[in-house]
């Protein structure tokens, strides 16, 4: 797919979190995608209100989950959203986490066999993308998908996605932010977001590949990895920090604030990004 107007940052955040107003007033302040986490239902009906709210802002699903979302289903509701949406609608999918789900079995096979479904109900593989982490999934990204929506990473695994990809797929980089120059408050409010995936097997593997150590990864999480996955500090800080993903190969980075402002962040954040370019 074409990253042209897809814009260099979007925002991502639950599904339940965005409104038509706060999406047009993103738009408006030059983020150009929002990525709908929390696993939308395959109905997507959360995606058609932000759409006819905004006018050239791209909505994202980060991601729909293959074991809950039946992909006849999802694709049906992909093509109810492209007649109405031409090219502003992106479907994202994956696995999920097995400790998410009692129906779990080898996510690879499972998201191949979902990308068959899809292929066969019409869906292009320029308008899907796929949540990937380790090689093997990015690579299966690359090959029938757009491209990855990796989460909870860092610049580094941003720079090693894009040698698997290659040039030309997709690459969206979701990471946490929070505007905080203290940075023991800024921990505080930031741990409790990260504490979780440190939980899950994916995540974990994910984070040790890149460098972190055991005791990084314990909980609840060293304060080096906090920093590393919940950017923070001042506007300028945080905004060269999210460069360093755009700089590594990512085509946009999705921020996630993490504090309980979130519309502020966005809008103390927008400037800065700008001037970024």
């Amino acid at each position: 797919m074409t990253t042209q107007g897809l814009g260099k940052y979007g925002v991502w955040a639950h599904a339940s979190a965005f409104t038509p107003e706060g999406v047009r007033e993103l738009e408006g302040l030059g983020y150009g995608a929002v990525w709908l986490g929390g696993s939308p239902e395959a109905g997507l009906s959360v995606v058609d209100p932000l759409l006819e709210a905004t006018e050239a802002l791209s909505v994202g699903t980060s991601i729909v989950n293959i074991w809950s979302a039946p992909a006849k289903q999802v694709a049906e509701s992909f093509h109810r959203i492209e007649a109405r949406f031409p090219g502003r609608f992106i479907l994202g999918i994956g696995a999920g986490h097995p400790e998410a789900t009692d129906v779990y079995r080898k996510p690879y096979d499972a998201l191949v066999e979902y990308l068959d479904v899809l292929d066969d109900a019409g869906v292009p593989k320029q308008r899907r993308a796929l949540a990937a982490l380790g090689p093997r999934v990015l690579e299966l990204a690359r090959d029938r998908t757009a491209g990855a929506l990796p989460y909870l990473t860092t610049a580094e695994h941003t720079r090693q996605a894009r040698e698997i990809l290659g040039p030309d797929a997709l690459l969206v980089a979701e990471h946490k932010v929070l505007v905080d120059t203290d940075p023991v408050r800024a921990r505080l409010t930031a741990r409790p977001r990260v504490e979780f995936y440190l939980n899950l097997r994916n995540c974990v593997s994910n984070l040790k590949r890149l460098g972190f150590s055991d005791t990084d990864v314990a909980h609840p999480g060293s304060d080096h990895l906090i920093d590393a996955l919940a950017l923070h500090g001042t506007v300028d800080q945080v905004a060269d920090s999210l460069v360093a993903h755009l700089a590594a190969g990512a085509d946009q980075v999705a921020l996630q604030v993490v504090s309980e402002d979130i519309l502020g962040t966005l809008r103390a954040l927008a400037p800065a990004l700008a001037e970024r370019g």
